[in-house]
């Protein structure tokens, strides 16, 4: 996801000077970001943002630098190594069980088939028109809340609270029928 440039404005009101560095350094720093960025796993906006930053405070701080282009480069270097080591330490997020469950196991296909039908039994079993909600919900086809509000006739903006009640609902059910195991593991 690109983010729009936004170039900070110094807490006090810009210098003719520090006015002029901006628009001396902006094409300079956007060719440099889009180099640092390229095959890097890093957006160039976001390394421009970075820099802006920089310059903003050192600004603020102690001044423009003696050599405001060779401070440029050094700063998008610098921002592009750590934007870098940051993308390296994330973690991709784990799938989702349902999408890592071997379907061509027998064995688990019946579990999670039964699973299936466990709960769309449960969900027939709720009071109200959570039934309803929650199938629409529930549906292979990936309905929008406009479609599921158009469905059932309500305003789409209902739809959230009512389905944090069904699921309430729906989680003191399941949580009464399934007994909770006791201590060293026993089932009360």
């Amino acid at each position: 996801m690109t983010l729009p440039v936004i170039i900070p404005v110094p807490a006090a009101p810009p210098t003719a000077a520090s006015s002029a560095l901006f628009r001396t350094l902006r094409p300079l720093l956007a060719a440099e970001a889009v180099a640092e960025a390229a095959g890097g796993g890093v957006e160039a906006g976001d390394l421009e943002q970075a820099v802006w930053l920089r310059l903003v405070e050192l600004l603020d701080g102690s001044g423009p630098p003696p050599d405001p282009a060779g401070w440029l480069l050094h700063a998008v270097r610098t921002e592009a190594s750590l934007a870098r080591r940051a993308t390296r330490r994330e973690l991709p997020c784990p799938a989702p069980p349902a999408a890592t469950a071997d379907t061509t196991c027998p064995e688990r296909a019946a579990l999670s088939a039964e699973r299936r039908r466990a709960l769309r039994a449960a969900v027939r079993r709720l009071p109200g028109r959570c039934p309803r909600l929650l199938d629409a919900m529930l549906s292979p086809s990936d309905p929008t809340y406009r479609e599921i509000a158009g469905r059932l006739g309500m305003s789409q903006g209902s739809l959230g609270p009512m389905r944090s009640r069904c699921l309430g609902c729906l989680r003191r059910m399941l949580a009464a029928e399934v007994a909770a195991p006791g201590q060293r593991g026993m089932e009360r």
